[in-house]
């Protein structure tokens, strides 16, 4: 049985791969985490432990347009986890999935 920190982290990567994948494709997907692993010596597993750095690498690679990736993120997990999404103004992504996990 895994337990709910290992569940949250599960669905937390589904959430940012099915994201990734619809707003960039495949490839653009990929492209991510290949940053990821070579820029910042983060693999795919690991993002849930460093949401930071996966934060820092999306705004790297698309500046402002970050922002938008990172809601969708948000809106998918919360979806996955049947929890209302809410709208917050400065708060780090880090922070919101912080949160999240421990609403849901």
């Amino acid at each position: 049985m895994s337990s709910p920190k290992k569940k949250f982290e599960i669905i937390l990567l589904e959430a940012i791969d099915e994201s990734l994948k619809s707003m960039l494709g495949e490839s653009g997907k990929a492209i991510v985490y290949h940053q990821l692993q070579n820029s910042y010596g983060l693999r795919r597993e690991n993002v849930p432990e460093k949401p930071e750095l996966f934060a820092e690498c999306l705004y790297r690679l698309f500046g402002l347009g970050a922002k938008i990736i990172e809601t969708t993120i948000l809106k998918n997990l919360c979806i996955k986890l049947q929890i209302k999404y809410e709208e917050k103004k400065n708060i780090k992504f880090a922070d919101y999935i912080k949160d999240i996990a421990k609403r849901g």
